[in-house]
This record gives structure tokens, sequence and C-alpha cells, in this order.
């Protein structure tokens, strides 16, 4: 013991005169650890506590305090009394003092043995004793902690002191400004106003002390370690506010006034603010302001400058009507939704019967608004607002002018409110709709005949707008469109107008419109008085073409899907057939089949009875379609079947990978093991019209081509399961799967059973038997790989790269081995730049396989570690690498690179900006516009990093104005390559494109005038005739130049420029261009013929600043 005390007296003089902080926790570990207790560390403390020097008494209360942070939990109900005691006492000493206990008490708010009415003597000490807003920040943020921590244990005792508690808390928190604490403060004013404290009184003070910050207008300074956001405080704050009806009369006088503000930020806070608040508040809170609000709201719709403030506009008028509409009704008492609603018609209607309708689309989005509240608000609106609009639609010949008139209604329509059970309140002009959209469907014009689809479509979801004679009609209308309509935007409204209605009234289609476009599609030409062929007749292929898609859109119920899908395989027997009667099917109609077919597996409902009928019907008739199209292509390749065709097998992979990714379990299971009989055994007994031969063999190299390359409808089969449905004889077909991508000549089915394989590997339980598997197909690939003279080289690596990626998305171990492989074959002369290349497969999404809807083994950011992982690899790989082979290092980081989320990129991209601007030299376009687009998004908000070589970026970037990929469509990028190259100098505005045949100059130059513009028409001396071309921004480039030097010497800066800061009333000022506007006009662009020289040649920066 005696130790213990030399020891607890060495730590306390060291802390209080040695002033060494470190005893502190040397101290608090003691007491944890039981060498002395805290009665016993207040014993050695008397000296320090009794001390007549203020700052020694301030390091003794520190040295306690301290500890308690730390050993609060183990303390008794009585030495906290005692302490609390203590700490309330030393309240009243020399201000030095004061922090110290505000932390010792901060620490026994924690206490869970806090004795009944401390919290409340402690509060009332604080209260009388100290002046919150005299402190520093730290002991400010002390204070609400304790209010905080006290509010969540100690309520009903909080409460206790009635509005005195509200009082001293609104004294503590005026005046504060640091965001840290508003952030407190306004988290104990939303649990002051949320929990039902007694405000008394101090209602007002209350709301005046946390409104005064309203609206916030707070911005974060640059890598704030505190992740403050004004998001966070605009919501605390906002929930302060609105948290209790008894601020309804000063915050509705206040937001009116803010919305008067020309700050677009002040006017969205104050509408969302409104909303808040309106969903707490009653009729009565809001009626004395209700001619002030619906002023404000009206404005800022008519006159509106932002649509995310016409927005918020709106729903505070929806909100303000269902407020209103939840006003119980008396007999003696003014409606006041009614009221409302009267004075918002009053303003609106007329405009609804303007001559030119220049305000009727405002107009009617505040009647939409109002009308969508409630059911009540529906009934006043529509019976107002509907007679005019169905008045103006029969008085307007200009179509222009019914179109408008028809979307007013369609937004009417969807916007009414209909209460369950109860009729819809567009049921009294149900007559007059139909009208109005069957008479638009028979017009000329082609935009009113997509509203008017657009509405019909509407008007079916409201329940009793359509009788069965209207339904009727209406399919009659859209089949007469589909077959006659060669607008394809009409088209499409049509389709999706017809699939709105099948999935509601499906028995109609299935009676009318299905039999019309099956014997549309089978018909003649000769019917129709045209002596061509089918296929030979451009609009017979276009309303074959809109039956299909028609046939997919309107399959949404099973009912439906059982008629519609045996018409899609009868095209693709037909085709298969070479047709009957004449009528023959192109492959591009066979291949829409193929596709309707699978947007049928995607939207059906998913019950038993659509599996069966893709398991029993669909899948069965593919397969065998595909089996004898293979085996009459053995023969003589005249007449071959267009479901030979690469593109037409392509097609029915998804149908079949949909199809079975859908299937319940056990008909998954029935599914995998007659394909995998199939394909093994040559099963062919589910198969309809089973007339094959005995004994096919479909995954032997040996077999013919038509035949190997089915082994792409089995990855539909097979690798969309679900991974709890287990695959019969997996070990069998995926040797055989293993052999066949390793020995098959053809890409087709080499690719496929390579795919194949990684589905499969992918789903595999994990363990020795995967583990063999993979260790035998590494060392056969390794094998093939490694003899620079095998013919099967290419079919090896493809299958490398498929079981990488299978493995890294699964996060396999034996993935390392692959990737190692895949690094060394970057120096391989001949296999360098598709290995290159695989790194983009490898860090793609598959469409086909290996993704979540196949049921893949997907792990969560698998990207992200595979580039942890591998980018040193990388780098090594590329030092180490000859000056030939660097471009495929340097394409693979770009490929790599380029599919990380956009904020790893930001994070990773210093590190490997050299490596970046290394490859912008590259001759490859490709890894020039893959590099660019991994640099754009940090091109508008550098990096320190970036900064420094701004120089380098710049003269790169000027560099790639003579890339032949930016300057000849055939000889470069594809023009959507280009056009993202463009994308990523466009920030910088170095470059711009110049039009075919225009000629730019700038009048005001010297040398720019008629000889120049003729120079650059003529195309010869300038290059590149009839083509793009890049022209240098003479001064607006050295501008640029001038700021990128600027943005060096301020690295804090961004590229974009300094955002100067705004009073609370100003309105945002724009940062400056770097060229002085937002837009450069062409006239004022020197000519400049010349390609740009190469980056050596460009002089210092200092020559342009000259």
């Amino acid at each position: 013991m005696a130790a213990d005390s030399t020891l607890l007296l060495s730590l306390v003089e060291e802390f209080v005169s040695g002033l060494q902080d470190s005893k502190a926790k040397e101290t608090a570990t003691c007491v944890k650890d039981g060498q002395f207790t805290i009665l016993q560390l207040v014993e050695a403390l008397g000296p320090s506590l009794t001390s007549s020097q203020p700052h020694t008494r301030a390091r003794g209360v520190q040295l306690l305090a301290d500890v308690l942070q730390d050993c609060y939990g183990g303390l008794t109900e009585r030495e906290v009394e005692v302490l609390i005691a203590f700490f309330e006492n030393r309240l009243k000493d020399h201000y030095v003092i004061t922090p110290p206990v505000l932390q010792g008490l901060r620490a026994l708010t924690k206490c869970t043995v806090l004795p009944p009415g401390s919290a409340v003597s402690m509060l009332r000490s604080l209260f009388q004793d100290v002046h919150v807003q005299s402190l520093m920040l730290a002991e400010r943020a002390c204070v609400y902690n304790m209010l905080i921590n006290l509010m969540e244990t100690r309520e009903a005792e909080l409460k206790g002191l009635g509005p005195d508690f509200v009082f001293g808390f609104v004294q503590s928190m005026d005046g504060e400004r640091d965001p840290r604490n508003l952030l407190l403060a306004f988290q104990i004013a939303k649990s002051v106003v949320l929990r039902g404290y007694d405000l008394g009184k101090f209602t007002e003070e209350l709301f005046e002390v946390t409104s005064c910050y309203f609206p916030i207008d707070f911005s974060p300074p640059p890598n704030d370690p505190h992740g403050i956001t004004r998001e966070e405080l605009i919501q605390m704050l906002r929930d302060a506010l609105t948290g209790t009806p008894r601020f309804a009369e000063f915050l509705l006088p206040l937001i009116i006034e803010k919305l008067d503000s020309d700050v677009p930020s002040a006017k969205l806070d104050s509408l969302q603010t409104l909303i808040a608040g309106l969903s707490r508040y009653q009729h009565k809170d809001v009626a004395e302001f209700l001619e002030g609000l619906w002023a404000s709201l009206r404005r800022e719709v008519f006159q509106t400058s932002s649509e995310k403030i016409e927005s918020a506009g709106l729903a505070a008028l929806t909100a303000l009507t269902s407020c209103l509409s939840r006003s119980v009704l008396h007999s003696d008492a003014e409606d006041a939704l009614s009221s409302f609603l009267q004075l918002v018609l009053k303003d609106c209607k007329p405009h609804l019967s303007e001559p030119d309708l220049k305000l009727v689309w405002p107009s009617a989005k505040l009647l939409q608004a109002a009308c969508s509240a409630s059911n009540r608000a529906s009934h006043i609106v529509t019976g107002a607002a509907m007679p005019a609009l169905v008045e103006q639609y029969n008085s307007r010949a200009q179509c222009s002018h019914r179109r408008t008139l028809l979307e007013v209604v369609q937004r009417f329509v969807q916007s009414a409110k209909t209460c369950d059970n109860e009729e819809s309140v567009f049921l009294a002009f149900r007559p007059s709709l139909c009208s109005m959209v069957f008479s638009a469907l028979t017009e000329t014009d082609s935009s009113l005949r997509i509203t008017a689809t657009s509405v019909l479509a509407s008007l079916a979801q409201q329940a009793g707008l359509l009788l069965d004679s209207d339904v009727e009609l209406a399919v009659d209308h859209l089949t007469r469109l589909l077959l006659t309509e060669e607008d394809d935007k009409v088209s499409l409204a049509v389709v999706e107008c017809a699939g709105a209605l099948a999935a509601l009234h499906p028995e109609v289609f299935i009676s009318k419109m299905i039999p019309r476009l099956k014997n549309e599609m089978f018909s003649e030409p000769a019917d129709r008085g045209d002596n061509r062929v089918a296929s030979e007749t451009p609009s017979h292929h276009a309303v074959r073409r809109r039956c299909l898609s028609a046939l997919a859109a309107v399959s949404s119920r099973p009912a439906v899907v059982q008629v519609t899908t045996p018409v899609l395989l009868e095209v693709l027997s037909a085709a298969h057939t070479g047709g009957v009667g004449g009528v023959v099917f192109s492959v591009e109609e066979v291949v829409l089949a193929c596709h309707s077919l699978q947007r049928i597996a995607q939207q059906v409902e998913d019950t038993e009875e659509t599996g069966r009928c893709f398991h029993d019907v669909i899948v069965p008739r593919l397969l065998s379609l595909a089996l004898q199209a293979a085996l009459q292509g053995e023969g003589s390749p005249a007449g071959r079947s267009p479901l030979l065709e690469e593109e037409v097998l392509l097609a029915m992979v998804p149908v079949i990978s949909t199809s079975c990714s859908r299937l319940q379990p056990t008909l998954a299971g029935q599914t995998a093991s007659r394909a995998v009989s199939l394909f093994l055994d040559g099963d062919v007994s589910f198969l309809p019209g089973n007339s094959f031969p005995s004994n096919i063999q479909l995954l032997k190299q040996a077999d013919s081509w038509s035949r190997s390359q089915m082994v792409c409808l089995l990855l539909g089969c097979v690798c969309s399961l679900p991974r709890s449905v287990e695959v019969p004889r997996v070990d069998d077909l995926m040797a055989a799967l293993e052999e066949m991508s390793c020995t098959c000549s053809r890409p087709l089915a080499y690719t496929s059973a390579a795919k194949c394989f990684a589905g499969l590997a992918n789903k595999r339980p994990p363990g020795d038997s995967l583990d063999s598997l993979i260790q035998r197909t590494v060392k056969r690939v390794c094998g093939e790989l490694d003899s620079a003279s095998s013919p099967l080289r290419t079919q090896a690596f493809t299958l490398l790269i498929w079981v990488a990626k299978a493995l890294l998305l699964r996060y396999h171990p034996l993935f390392t081995t692959l990737t190692d492989k895949l690094f060394s074959l970057l120096d391989d002369a001949a296999l360098g730049p598709a290995a290159a290349d695989g790194f983009w497969l490898l860090m793609s999404d598959s469409v086909d396989i290996l993704n979540r809807g196949c049921h893949g083994d997907v792990r969560i950011m698998y990207r992200q570690r595979f580039f942890s992982e591998n980018s040193a690899k990388l780098v090594r790989g590329f030092n180490a690498a000859p000056q030939e082979k660097k471009p495929n290092y340097l394409k693979a980081l770009s490929n790599i690179v380029n599919k990380l989320p956009k904020e790893v990129q930001v994070t990773e991209l210093p590190a490997l900006l050299s490596l970046l601007l290394e490859a912008l030299l590259c001759p490859d376009p490709g890894v020039q516009a893959s590099t660019l687009s991994c640099l754009e998004p940090v091109l508008a908000d550098p990096p320190p990093a970036l900064v420094q070589q701004l120089e380098a970026l710049v003269s790169r970037l000027l560099a790639l104005t003579g890339s032949p990929a930016m300057v000849s469509e055939g000889e470069g990028l594809p023009r959507h390559e280009r056009e993202d190259l463009l994308a990523a100098l466009h920030p910088r505005r170095l470059l711009l494109p110049r039009p075919r045949g225009f000629a730019v100059s700038d009048p005001s130059s010297a040398s720019a005038g008629p000889t120049a513009g003729r120079q650059e028409e003529a195309g010869e001396e300038g290059g590149c005739e009839g083509q793009n071309r890049l022209v240098p921004v003479g001064k607006s480039w050295r501008k640029l130049i001038l700021l990128l030097k600027h943005n060096q010497s301020h690295p804090g800066r961004t590229l974009s420029g300094k955002v100067e800061p705004r009073g609370p009333d100003d309105a945002p000022r724009p940062p400056p261009h770097p060229f002085g506007s937002s837009s450069i006009p062409l006239s004022s662009l020197p000519t400049c013929s010349a390609r740009v020289p190469p980056p050596s040649s460009f002089p210092p920066y200092d020559m342009f600043l000259l």
C-alpha cells in the first residue's frame, strides 16, 4: 500500500506541477486496475485542490476530470453524489477552473447510478453560475453534451423543471456560431419540441434562438476533418423548427418572408421546411396565413427559374391542401379546404381558357398539386376545372392546342386522389374523356396521337372510367395504328399503351389484337396487291417489327403468355423451314422474335403456370429448332437455316438464360438434368418433334461446326440456374467443356464453352474438388500458352480469362495464379494486346453470365480488391518491360482504373498519375480514350498531385489534337469514343470540334479574313478534307494556361476558379469562367489549320504570359 501511495502522489505531482498531461492516462489505468480508488485520488489531490493559486487548483480538477472520463462506470451512487457536490461548488470558483469542472460533470452525466435529483441540481448550478457563450468552443460543446446525456437518461427529472429548463437552454445557446456546436444545440432543441417539454412562456424565445440561423448558409472548408455538412445542419434545424405546431404562428410568417429572397437555396430550404411543418399542423394553425402562403407559392410556380424550386412549391401546395383536408367539418364552421381551393381556382382557372394558352401549364400544375392532396380536394378541383378543359378541347382546331389540353387532362387524371372502394372523381366526365381520346387517335398529327395513347393508358388505371365497349374500341384503335402507322415514335407509344391495357384487360387482347397481329405477320404481300415477296417489302418488315414488339409488350399476364409465345415460336419455326405459303422471315425478324421472348420471360408474373410454360414448351422448342438447323447445316450450305446464324443463336441464349433463372427449384433441377443429358449423352427424348438420330455428340470437336456452336445454348440452360440447384454430372460436363474450349477452332464454340465452364466454376461449392479441377485446367492452359508454336494459344487464353473472372468474382484464392499468368502475357509478342484487353473483361459486368441476374457468386467491391492487390504488380511490370511492350501495361492500367468507382479513382489517381500521363503518349487510340476517361473526374477539382503535373498534362492534351483518332472517322476511334475523348478535353476548353465544311475565323485578327475562310473550305492546305477537325483556341487557351499556372501557385483552389463568399441576402456569384464568359462564340476563334506540334516543341508557360 505504501508503494501505491507513493506512486499516486508521484503521478499527482508530475501532472499538477510537472504539467505532464500523459500522467492522467496512467492514473486512470491504475484506478481501473484497483491500485487505488477515486477517494484516494481526491485525498492525494487535497493540497492542489485547496491551493491559493487558481492554476494549481485547475490542474488538480483537470486530473480528476480526466480520470473520471475513463472510470465513471465503476463509481458508486454515493461517490457520484459527493463528486457532483464538489464540482457544483467549484463552478463558483475562478474562471480558469470552469473548463475542467464541466468536463468532470459531463463524465458524471454518463453514470448509470446517478442519484435522484442530481440532474436537476447540476443544471441549476450550470444555468446560474456559468455564462456558456463566454466559454471556449470545447467547453460549450461540453455543456451541450451534458444536456444531451441528461435528456436521454433523466428526461422525467428535467421535465420537472418546467419552462426553467427551456429558459436555461435558450440562454446557453443564444449567440452560438460554431457549426459543430450548432449541430448539438439543434439536436437539443429538436428533442425539447418533440418530446413534449413544457415551453411555457418561452415558446417564442426558443423559436427565436433557433430560427435566427434559418435558412442555413454554410459551406464547409475543404478537407474538413469534422465532417459537418450543410445538409446535416439544415435537417437538424428543420426538425427543430417544425417539431411542434406551437411554432406555426412564428414559422409561417418567417417562411413567407424568406420566399421573397433572391437566393435560390433560401427559397428551396424555406419550401422544404414548409412541407415538413405542414405534416404536423392542423388547419387552425395555418388559417391566418393562407392568403400569404398561396401568394408566395403561386409566384414560385408562375415566375420560377428553377425546376427544383417549382417542384418544391408544388409539393408545398399539396402539403398545405392535405393539411386543410384533415380538418373536421362542422355545420356551423367554415370549410377551410373549400375556401382555400376557391382562392386557388380564382387565380388559376381563367388561364385554362386563354386563347394562347400561355399560362395554362403553370396554372394546371398548381391545380393538379392541390388535386393530388386528398379525395375531397380532387372532387372540388376536377369539378371546376374539367368542364373548362373539355370545352376548350372541343372548341380548338389547332392540333398543338389540343395536344396541350390533352396533356393537361392526363396530368389531372394521374394526380387525382381516389379512396379505396370509391368511384373515380372523373366518372362524371367519362363520355367526354373517351370522346377526346378516341378522336385524337384518328388525327393526322403524330404528337397528338402519342399524347392520346398516354391519356388512354392513364384512364385505364382509373377504376370504372373505361367500359368494356370502350376497351374494345381502344384495342381496335391500337391495332389499327400498329398495322398502319409508320412513325416510330407513334408506334412506340402505341406499344407501351397496349402493354398497360393488356395488364388490366387481357381477355380483350387475346380475342381481338393477338389474332390480327398473327394474321398480319403470316400473311402474303399478294393479299395487299403487292407482287413482291414479303421479305423484300420494306413496309412489311416494319409491320412485322411492330407486331413482334407488341406481342412482347402485352404479355405480362400468364393467360396472354400462353397465346403469344406460340406465335413467336411459330415465327422461328417458319424461318427454319423456309416459309409456308410464301411467308419468309429474315434473320433480323428472327432475332427480334427472340428478343420478344426474352422480354416476356423478364416481365411475366412469376407463377407456376408461366414456369411450366417456359420449362415444358419454350426452352425445349428452342433447343429442338436449333438442333434441327444444326443437323441440316451439315450438308450443302445452300438454303441454310437462319437459325444457324451466329446472331440468332446469341439471341436465343438470353431467352433460355432468363427463363431458367426464374424457374422454381424443382423445374430448374429438371431443366439442368435435361440439358446435361442432351449435350453429354445425346438424349433428345424431351425435345418436341423427336425425329433426331441417336447418339448425337454435341460437345465433340470432331463433329460439324453447326453442332459445336450449340454449346452456347447449354450456357443459357445451366449457368443461369440458382446456386441451390445442383447440376448433375458436373465433373463430366466441365471436362467436356474444357476439352472443347481448348481444341475447337470455331470462335463461337470455344468462347461459349469457356464461358460455360467459368459459369459452372463460379457456382461450385468450395472444396478440394473445385481446387483440383481449377489446378488441372490451369496446368493445361499454361502448357498451351507457354508453347509459342501451339496453334491453340488463343483458345487457351480465352479459357484463362473467363476462369480468372469467375474466380475473381467469388474471391477464390487460386485467382492469384491466373492473375500472375495474365500479367506475364503482357510481354507476349502475340497475345500482349489481347491480355491488356482482358483486364477490361475482368473489370466489366458480363451481360449473359457471371452476374447477379444469373445467380452468380459476385462479391461486393471485387474491383477495388483486385486493384489494391495487383496495381503494384502492374507498376513493377511496366518499369521492367522493354519499351515496345510498355503500351500493353498502360492499356491494362487504364482498363482497370476506368472501371473503378469514381470515388476510388479520385483517391488512387495521384499514385498512378505518372503512368497515366505516360499513357496519353501511347499511340493506341483506345489507350488514349480510356486514360482520358480516367482523368476526367479529377479535372474539375484536381488534387495537389495533379496540380503539380499541370504542365505535363496540358502538353499531352494538346498533343492529342493531332492524333489520327481525333482527325479521321475511318482511321481512328469510333465516333462515340471520340466524343468521350472530347468530353474529357471540354472542361478545359482547350479544343473545339469544327463542323464539316465550316470556316472558323476571327474578325478581330489581322490574319483571319476571306482568304483564311477559303483555305479552310478548300481543305487542301489544312488537310483532312471534309472531316471534323480540332482547332486550338488562340487567346482563350492562353488564359487557361494563366489559370493553370495560377493554380500551381494556389493548390488549394480549383481549376474552375474561386467562388466568392456571399452575404445572407445576396445572390450567389457565379465562379469566374477561365475565358471570361461561359461560352465562346465561333466568330471569335482564330483560324488554324496546322497540326499541333509535339509536346517537346511547346514553349514554356512564361512565353504565353508575355
